[in-house]
């Protein structure tokens, strides 16, 4: 396994795909891990927690839903999920350019 500290990066940016293309965002992070999980070291644990903050903030979506007709709080969890979407993969990119372990906080364990 070589290290490949770019590449991380580059995955945990990629995520921010969905702000252009919608969909992108879990695509592109699910087809570098698949591809690269065995090559590069680490982009095996970091694409599984990127995957499963993706998951994760897809099914907190589908909740705020049905909250926007009851009292309009959908609206706020919408707003909230909206900043993590941008803050939380660039501040991880930035996190592993330093050598550091990224973090997804609220992150449900789907693939381990």
């Amino acid at each position: 396994m070589k290290k490949n500290k770019q590449l991380l990066v580059l995955t945990h940016l990629s995520q921010l795909l969905d702000f252009v293309s919608g969909i992108g965002g879990f695509i592109v992070p699910l087809i570098l891990w698949l591809v690269k999980k065995d090559e590069v070291l680490g982009m095996d644990k970091q694409g599984k927690e990127i995957l499963n903050f993706r998951i994760s903030m897809f099914i907190y979506v589908l909740l705020c839903i049905p909250l926007i007709i009851f009292f309009g709080l959908g609206i706020i969890g919408l707003i909230v999920l909206s900043i993590l979407y941008l803050v939380l993969p660039i501040l991880n990119a930035i996190r592993v350019s330093n050598n550091e372990e990224p973090n997804y906080p609220f992150s449900i364990q789907f693939i381990s």
